[in-house]
């Protein structure tokens, strides 16, 4: 699959979604508790948190994936637990020079939504797979207008 060029010749990067959609993250520590989280996601109409204790750094991500394993194999008790409890601790991360596919296969080959943007070691941004179909979808737009538009020139 070819890569997506624009207009200065540079592939979509990380970093030109984040300068369109912005940087903004919902971080929580790990000692938030369940409760906690699951009103914060709703607060903010999120599917995930980066967790965080600093807010700088991410030690982890916390979805509603990870609280309905939770309630599977805790029951009600996963109530009484916290972030760092439940949270996944091995991230799959992205820096802002990485390409649109590199986070698209990244995000399909280990079956996640989210992928935290990290640079020099601090959070960035987050991309989610809504914001890699977003962005799919205007390629496709764009690809479609040029072949339309080269067709009528040609008729």
């Amino acid at each position: 699959m070819a890569k997506r060029e624009m207009k200065e010749g540079m592939p979509v990067n990380i970093g030109r979604v984040l300068k369109a959609k912005g940087s903004l993250v919902f971080t929580t520590t790990p000692e938030t508790s369940i409760p906690d989280v699951c009103s914060k996601m709703r607060m903010h109409n999120v599917g995930a948190l980066v967790v965080s204790r600093d807010g700088g750094h991410v030690d982890g991500m916390i979805s509603e994936r990870d609280i309905v394993l939770g309630i599977a194999h805790y029951g009600e008790k996963v109530f009484r637990q916290t972030a760092g409890q439940l949270m996944t601790r091995s991230v799959y991360t992205c820096t802002p020079s990485d390409t649109i596919q590199h986070a698209m296969e990244v995000m399909t080959n280990h079956r996640v939504r989210h992928l935290p943007v990290v640079e020099g070691g601090v959070l960035a941004g987050l991309i989610s797979i809504g914001d890699v179909v977003k962005d799919r979808l205007k390629e496709l737009e764009l690809e479609t207008n040029v072949l339309r538009d080269a067709y009528l020139a040609g008729h």
